[in-house]
């Protein structure tokens, strides 16, 4: 019997990339940048070794020395928070001026927004906060009645469902009024795709397109990302809104629901620790689908590579690769710059 020799397709790097199924392109690389107020600022995010907190001229800088750049994500950190998160859509927002500087360097690049509360609000949640018998949220995170303070263990904070509907779609028509070719909604309230479609056509923006963090996990993943927004809950946890990990047939629901109230981009996050959504999300529509390699997948592989450059860049494209092999069309990560210059 003859043998099947399939290692013959193996034997050089010219073959193996002839034949190969999945290839990354510099097109499906979303950059995602971290945008402070003032002048001047680069300061490196702690747990992100690489990642920076950007002020708008230096954004403008950064983007200018990466070739191949096709698409960015935008997330703001404003000076002031409060309890409605009104710096994510007041008139001078770090984001607002952040696409107005980018649009008029750089006319074609495709600049998305992330439209969410947690990093604008003083509890760190995506939504509105319920005030709960009285209690008075504080700037510091505690609770406070009156003159009593109350222990926040076991506390279980209700966020609004549409009363952040209406705070998000203010911010989403603000940064279309900005110049944002797609707003991310990440808050994961019920109905946001729908509200948000219908405040941006109302306003005569029937072009900005709405990218839906549709199958968004309750995650350990986002530990980094948190530092770097300074938006980690400051009572409970974000269960109650986000998908529970155990849970894949609710990814579907989630994403059909999205689709049929208008996000013309879908995406599931984390990534690497559910690449089996993404397989099911491609399989099942027919619909462009996002992954967010998320602050924790990208820290990991940063301490595993441990300042080795080569098994930095051979970690980083085998889990992008994955990635996209499972179905992803666009794939958000950190390794961005790296990733396309590797490319180009």
């Amino acid at each position: 019997m003859q043998v099947a020799r399939l290692r013959r397709l193996r034997r050089s790097a010219n073959l193996r990339n002839w034949i190969s199924q999945t290839q990354l392109s510099p097109k499906d690389i979303i950059l995602p940048y971290f945008i402070v107020e003032g002048k001047k600022v680069k300061k490196e995010i702690k747990s992100m070794p690489g990642v920076y907190h950007l002020s708008i001229d230096n954004l403008v800088k950064d983007i200018s020395g990466v070739k191949g750049l096709n698409s960015i994500l935008l997330f703001g950190i404003p000076k002031i928070k409060d309890e409605i998160g009104s710096q994510a859509y007041s008139d001078d927002s770090i984001v607002r001026k952040a696409i107005k500087a980018i649009k008029r360097e750089f006319k074609e690049l495709i600049v998305i927004t992330d439209v969410c509360l947690c990093g604008y609000t003083i509890y760190g949640h995506c939504g509105i906060v319920k005030p709960v018998d009285g209690l008075l949220f504080m700037a510091n995170g505690r609770k406070k009645k009156k003159n009593h303070k109350l222990s926040t263990i076991n506390y279980r904070p209700e966020v609004d469902n549409d009363a952040t509907l209406e705070v998000l779609a203010k911010i989403a028509l603000s940064h279309a009024q900005a110049g944002a070719d797609f707003v991310a909604l990440s808050a994961m309230m019920d109905g946001q795709v729908r509200a948000i479609r219908e405040m941006l056509d109302k306003n005569g923006f029937t072009d900005t397109g709405i990218l839906a963090y549709s199958a968004k996990y309750a995650s350990s993943f986002y530990g980094p990302f948190r530092e770097a927004l300074d938006s980690r809950p400051q009572f409970g946890d974000r269960k109650s809104y986000q998908m529970d990990y155990r849970n894949s047939d609710e990814a579907l629901r989630e994403i059909k629901q999205d689709i049929d109230e208008g996000a013309d981009i879908v995406m599931v996050k984390p990534a690497l620790a559910y690449l089996d959504i993404i397989y099911r999300a491609k399989e099942k529509f027919n619909v462009p689908i996002a992954a967010y390699n998320v602050s924790g997948e990208y820290s990991m592989i940063k301490k595993l590579a441990d300042g080795d450059r080569v098994r930095e860049k051979e970690l980083a494209l085998e889990v992008l690769t994955s990635i996209k092999r499972a179905g992803a069309d666009l794939v958000i990560s950190y390794f961005g710059k790296e990733v396309l210059r590797w490319l180009v």
